[in-house]
This record gives C-alpha cells, structure tokens and sequence, in this order.
C-alpha cells in the first residue's frame, strides 16, 4: 500500500495532481481512494489532498500519518511535515521552503520544483514536477500511467498542454534519478 498526504496552497495544483494519480493507479487496475480538501475562502488558501493506492481493499481515505507528503509550501511545511510517520519519505519543494526539516527519521527529497518548473517553460507545471518526481522515488505508479491518466484530468480544451506537462512529469522524475532517491515501503 502506498499513501500520500499532498499539501500546499490554492493553485499550485494539488487537487490535479491527486485526482491524476488516483487515475494512473487505477489504469494499473489498482485500488484507490482519493480524498481533496481544500479553503474556500480564497484562491491561495490551503489545498490538501489524500492518496491511497493498494493491491488490497482501501479502508479508508483518512491517513492520520501518511507514509509519505508532498509538500508545496513553508506553511504546509510547519503544519504537515511532522506527521509523516518514521520510515517515510517527504518531498519538499526547495524553491519556497528554505527548512529541509530537521528529522533523521525519514527520507527526504528538497526539489526546486517551481526553478524546474520554468526551465520546462511554465510556472504553473509545479504539480506535474511534484508528480513526477514522487512516482520515480516510490513506485507508486508508473509514469506512462500518469500521463496517460491527463487525457482524463485535463478537460478537453486543455489537451493541447499535454505534451507540456507530460515533459514536467520526466523532468520531476529525471531530478529524482539524478539525486538517486529512492523510497519504496
């Protein structure tokens, strides 16, 4: 079983990013629970999400300690870092959290996802590194799964970035092969 706590603020893409690897885990006829919340007070408010991906039935989509986070921003940072449970792995997205965190416990993979993600050619490709990169390191699904999975996130009026963000996923995932960074449960 692989789970993942997404966290960061509105419009960063988290809420995409998890729908898209619920679709890649179900394409691999997996079992899948995807669970978004997020503020709607205000664009730029917190946006969170739960994956759980298993060859076993999914419980539950609530994760008190998830075996691994995605974590956009310095507030999700001081709010979420510290509930990965011992063994995990965080990805922490350097360009805007200046602390890596300071636990020994887990693994951890500081990526400058938002540099990588004008060098692709659009800042908001942020959540296609993030998932890109997460997918390399654990596993969890197979890149192919993912981009083929963006033909039923994206709406039909955006397919023309598909190719655009399918470059986001390798460049994530081409990051966390050159840091050599590999987590599996």
């Amino acid at each position: 079983m692989q789970d993942v706590f997404m966290a960061g603020f509105g419009g960063q893409g988290i809420l995409l990013i998890g729908n898209l690897l619920s679709y890649a885990g179900i394409l691999e006829d997996k079992n899948v629970s995807y669970f978004p919340a997020y503020g709607v007070e205000k664009r730029g408010g917190a946006a969170t999400c739960t994956v759980v991906i298993s060859e076993e039935e999914v419980g539950s989509p609530v994760i008190g300690n998830p075996g691994a986070a995605l974590i956009l921003n310095p507030l999700s940072m001081e709010k979420y870092f510290d509930r990965v449970r011992p063994g995990g792995f965080a990805l922490v997205n350097s360009s805007l959290i200046d602390d890596g965190g300071s636990r020994n416990d887990i693994r951890v993979l500081r990526i400058p996802v938002n540099d990588l993600a004008l060098e692709v050619g659009d800042a908001r490709l942020v959540n296609m590194i993030t998932i890109g990169a997460y997918a390399e390191v654990t596993g969890a699904v197979s890149l192919d799964s993912l981009k083929r999975a963006l033909e039923m996130v994206l709406p039909e009026r955006n397919h023309r970035f598909i190719p655009m963000n399918n470059e986001a996923i390798d460049r994530g995932a081409a990051y966390a092969r050159e840091a050599g960074m590999s987590f599996k449960p």
